[in-house]
């Protein structure tokens, strides 16, 4: 009898510097971003030799801010074959927008980020998952700015973000039938569901429970996950951060010495593949 092909997941990269995570907000201001070393794309680079040299494409959700200061690496992610979708012009959460703000925002970054591109930008993500049961009326502003999906519900608690009763899967909310939302991956366990889409978590559980998580949302489930990661993740030089918690210091810098050989894994352990070629396609 014939196996089954295994299920394409979908690869992700949050491109950010180390300094642009919510974590750090009350210590680093945005004003003084420009002042600091950066290291993104130095990181993003390396990213894309790695997915080159394993022949994997993935979706890069940029951050305007980024894309403004180093448009030819917008040109080298998607000249390498890899989608381009946006991920907010400076990493503020929608939490913290009014719907004008936000508005404006995701037009600004999806025409910056096309005009540098040359390629339609169809995907979004807000800064650390900031859509949730408040702010729901984020999706008809994306799609009445021309996004075609969004990935910025984590249906899980946390103490930053999430939506516990979200579905876990791909869905078109209600309100907004054209545009497609599609949560980062949990597992679920006896009614409860667990985060294993990558982040904090990929670095703080050991690699063979968050593999064995992502096969049985594939075989059980029968669905792709959704798999994210930053390039600052694979910097364990970069700098220092001080006047942090205990919490954010764990957060932030646990196993970054571990965490390229744990993608190398996991990148080899199952098939991955850009978010619309994965999601879109389906429809």
């Amino acid at each position: 009898m014939k196996q089954p092909e295994p299920i394409t997941n979908a690869m992700t990269v949050d491109v950010e510097d180390y300094f642009q995570v919510s974590a750090f907000e009350n210590i680093i201001a945005r004003g003084s971003w420009d002042k600091l070393p950066c290291r993104v794309e130095q990181n993003t680079d390396r990213i894309l030799q790695l997915f080159a040299d394993r022949e994997i494409s993935a979706t890069f959700f940029m951050l305007g801010w980024v894309a403004e200061r180093y448009p030819t690496l917008i040109q080298r992610i998607v000249e390498a074959g890899h989608e381009l979708a946006s991920h907010g012009f400076s990493h503020i959460r929608v939490t913290q927008q009014n719907r004008d703000d936000f508005r404006e925002d995701v037009s600004r970054t999806r025409k910056l980020l096309e005009d540098l591109s040359g390629t339609a930008v169809r995907g979004y993500r807000a800064a650390s998952y900031s859509i949730g049961r408040s702010n729901l009326w984020a999706h008809e502003v994306l799609a009445e700015t021309g996004y075609l999906y969004s990935s910025s519900i984590y249906p899980i608690h946390h103490d930053l973000y999430g939506m516990p009763e979200a579905p876990r899967f791909a869905f078109y909310p209600p309100a907004v039938p054209s545009l497609l939302e599609i949560p980062v991956s949990t597992v679920e366990l006896s009614g409860h569901k667990f985060p294993c889409g990558g982040g904090g978590y990929f670095r703080l559980f050991p690699y063979g429970l968050f593999r064995w998580a992502v096969r049985r949302v594939n075989q059980l489930d029968g669905q792709p996950c959704i798999f994210y990661f930053h390039p600052w993740e694979i910097d364990p030089e970069q700098p220092r951060q001080r006047g942090i918690s205990m919490k954010t210091r764990v957060r932030h810098y646990l196993n970054l010495q571990r965490m390229e050989q744990r993608l190398l894994w996991l990148i080899g352990d199952f098939r991955w593949d850009r978010m619309d070629r994965v999601f879109l396609q389906q429809d």
